[in-house]
């Protein structure tokens, strides 16, 4: 998926999404917390926006980030190939984070592939209440920084939290830390 394609789904879902749910523009960018010229660009895909942007409002919508970037879904079944996944995040040091599938089955849940490379790192504002991440480290250690707190998740080792606060995925280490990431979101009442 280019970034052109990108940009028309995110601003078509993110349209869809605010009608289904019956918010106004300024409805949304409250809830949201992003402003409402934002939501107006990222409709019209004028804009593309930041991982932090698009995760509040899919918050706010009670929808995943998935649903946002207009994966196609069949039945039951729905089978996402290496092309379609989306790159979320990255740095020049060449640290990642992808958005592999997601579903949004009694609330959102997200599946992510992330690197880490040496010294890099990801904040995230908090998540709705009841919000939960879980990740498995598959290579390196892995700083997991949980309201201030700091947690080592080694190689081999898995992390399952509340993010309905401000948290942080950084590497401390030498070597990349490899790392597969599930979040699943309460749905919005």
């Amino acid at each position: 998926m280019d970034l052109d394609q990108l940009s028309q789904a995110l601003g078509r879902n993110l349209k869809h999404w605010r009608a289904e749910r019956g918010l106004t523009l300024d409805a949304l960018a409250e809830r949201a917390g992003v402003s409402r010229g934002m939501i107006i660009q990222i409709e019209q895909a004028r804009t593309n926006p930041s991982v932090g942007t698009t995760v509040k409002l899919a918050d706010a919508l009670g929808v995943g980030i998935a649903t946002l970037l207009d994966f196609e879904r069949g039945p039951q079944v729905r089978i996402v190939s290496g092309e379609q996944t989306v790159r979320m995040w990255s740095t020049p040091a060449g640290s990642d984070a992808s958005l592999l599938v997601g579903s949004d089955t009694e609330g959102p849940r997200e599946l992510w592939s992330w690197t880490l490379m040496p010294g890099d790192e990801s904040a995230s504002d908090a998540h709705p209440p009841a919000t939960t991440e879980l990740l498995h480290v598959t290579a390196g250690e892995l700083t997991l920084v949980v309201e201030g707190a700091a947690h080592h998740v080694p190689a081999g080792s898995s992390a399952a939290f509340e993010a309905n606060v401000a948290h942080r995925y950084r590497n401390d280490g030498a070597e990349p830390v490899e790392m597969v990431m599930a979040v699943s979101i309460p749905p919005v009442r």
